[in-house]
């Protein structure tokens, strides 16, 4: 039902752009077989619905915060909302630590999103808040979460790298907004 659902969300976000509706599709139509890769991995990520797909909004709109994807800040956003997760929470996203919107399992996701996203992306950092994360959490989740996190990196540097740009989707509702990282 899950899958369902943002199958939903991502066509209402779609049906809803109100420009540069090409931007994506004319540089992925270049190249048909990495397209057709990326629509398999979308689909995969997609039907993995062992996390909460509020927790996986949030930790994609963290990330696409970090590093600053417009189209990715306004689909996360739009898909966000139909996720669960409120207004507030994606304003108070940039200083998540210490706004009371989250739960302290949402914090420990945003965090982890955080970790993944900041270069280099090891160290102590990523290994403590894993550990914490597994106390909440199941193996399979906090794989599905790393590679979530993972791909909104490689979709977000991707569409920086093209030029693809905002398509209006989340016009009307609460949009995140690009972060400066700190480390």
């Amino acid at each position: 039902m899950r899958a369902i659902n943002r199958i939903r969300g991502f066509g209402k976000a779609f049906r809803s752009s109100q420009r540069h509706r090409g931007d994506l599709i004319g540089w992925l139509g270049r190249r048909p077989q990495i397209g057709a890769a990326t629509g398999v991995y979308e689909t995969a990520l997609l039907f993995s619905n062992a996390l909460d797909p509020k927790l996986k909004e949030l930790a994609e709109l963290k990330a696409a915060g970090l590093i600053s994807c417009e189209f990715c800040l306004d689909i996360g956003s739009a898909l966000a909302h139909d996720s669960g997760v409120s207004e507030q929470q994606i304003r108070d996203l940039p200083r998540y630590r210490d706004s009371a919107a989250y739960s302290d399992l949402e914090k420990l996701v945003i965090g982890y999103a955080e970790a993944m996203t900041l270069t280099p992306a090891v160290g102590d950092d990523l290994t403590r808040l894993r550990e914490e994360l597994s106390r909440h959490l199941s193996r399979r989740q906090i794989a599905e979460l790393a590679m979530t996190v993972a791909w909104e990196n490689q979709r977000a540097r991707l569409n920086q790298a093209l030029g693809v740009r905002s398509m209006g989707m989340s016009e009307g509702v609460s949009c995140a907004v690009p972060e400066v990282p700190t480390p």
